[in-house]
């Protein structure tokens, strides 16, 4: 892992942004240890179902909780429905749901200046069929890649859900490992190349218990490689499988493989991470990953990454991340240091605010980064 790539990892927070959205590794402290208690996909992220919908204003808004006195909403008629609404169930068993997060960015690059800009981070539509365990999903919208902006469906799948816990899907889908925070330039996402536009073609199957969620996929490699034949293509597996010790507890194991490419030699890569919740306002998730990737000799980068957030009022969430990442040679070394708050006032507004301190270790050259966001979700 050469100095010039440890370099790029540390800027591209600074390049490309970080999507933020509240996601399932900080609400393990409200007992949900599963991405897919409130989203359609098993791996977390994109479209929620509505109980995930109604959960998000009835247990994570700060404003948006229904009266006891209340009369219960009509389905799909609810603020947290699609539209706040204004559909009603006129689209029977289709659900639908948009993505927009206006954001501005502000990044100094220790003593040679300072760069900002406001832009979408997001643009989407996501929509999703779901009738006796079959799963029709699908989401497209703005995706800004190497500087430029295009319209794209990213993630398209079809899954069942038999009733004896066993699942499968095939299409385009990011595969399970690790934890994924909300966060995609974690140093645990990059390190697996497993940021917003990473998802693979491939299948998956899985088994959920009360317990146990155990994952595996398998498929000819990064969908965009594939699309674009950039010469990155390659047989890409991974597994993961999560125990859940507790209602807030929860142990993740995961490994993944990449076979040689045209450009770049063969690679796996092993992680754990352990979440746990000492309180219903209260959740630490830690995690180290080690990815070995073989360049005449065999290269070892580790990232650690932790994550604490702290709900100090109703739909209030504080966060401190600090995350390392490191080689065979020390002067690989990047720290990173991360603060931030999450606002949830009303159901699916959400404002978003992070400080990112970025230190190459051998030369102390250091990137500061200010990202603030508006996430509205339709």
């Amino acid at each position: 892992m050469t100095r010039a790539v440890t370099f790029g990892m540390v800027l591209s927070v600074a390049l490309t942004g970080a999507g933020r959205a509240m996601a399932e590794p900080t609400f393990l402290s409200k007992q949900y240890t599963r991405c897919a208690t409130c989203h359609y996909s098993p791996t977390g992220g994109g479209l929620l179902t509505p109980y995930g919908r109604s959960l998000s204003r009835e247990e994570l808004s700060t404003w948006g909780r229904s009266r006891p006195d209340s009369e219960p909403a009509e389905p799909g008629r609810g603020e947290e429905a699609f539209l706040a609404g204004v559909l009603g169930d006129a689209l029977g068993p289709v659900q639908i749901g948009g993505d927009l997060r206006p954001s501005h960015l502000d990044v100094t690059f220790g003593d040679l200046g300072s760069s900002d800009r406001n832009f979408f981070m997001n643009a989407d539509v996501m929509a999703a069929y779901q009738s006796d365990g079959w799963i029709l999903y699908g989401q497209a919208g703005r995706k800004l890649e190497a500087g430029r902006s295009m319209f794209d469906s990213y993630e398209h799948w079809v899954g069942y859900q038999a009733t004896n816990g066993v699942g499968v899907r095939a299409g385009r889908f990011l595969p399970a490992y690790g934890i994924r925070y909300a966060d995609h330039t974690a140093f645990n996402r990059e390190l697996m190349r497993l940021t917003q536009y990473d998802q693979v073609y491939g299948v998956e199957v899985s088994l959920t218990t009360e317990r146990l969620l155990a994952q595996v996929s398998l498929g000819p490699g990064r969908a965009d490689s594939l699309i674009d034949d950039d010469g990155r293509a390659a047989f890409t597996s991974s597994g993961r499988v999560q125990v859940d010790l507790g209602p807030r507890t929860a142990v993740v194991a995961s490994g993944m493989f990449r076979g040689e490419s045209d450009l770049e030699p063969s690679s796996q890569a092993a992680g754990v991470a352990l979440g746990f919740a000492p309180s219903a306002r209260l959740t630490t998730w830690s995690g180290l990953d080690t990815i070995f990737q073989k360049r005449g000799t065999v290269d070892r980068v580790h990232a650690f990454v932790h994550q604490t957030s702290v709900e100090a009022y109703r739909g209030l969430w504080l966060r401190f991340s600090p995350q390392f990442q490191w080689g065979d040679d020390l002067l690989d070394e990047v720290r990173r240091f991360v603060l931030g708050a999450d606002f949830l006032p009303r159901t699916h507004w959400h404002v978003s605010v992070s400080y990112y301190r970025d230190r190459l270790k051998a030369t102390g050259f250091l990137v500061e980064t200010l990202l603030a966001q508006l996430h509205l979700y339709l």
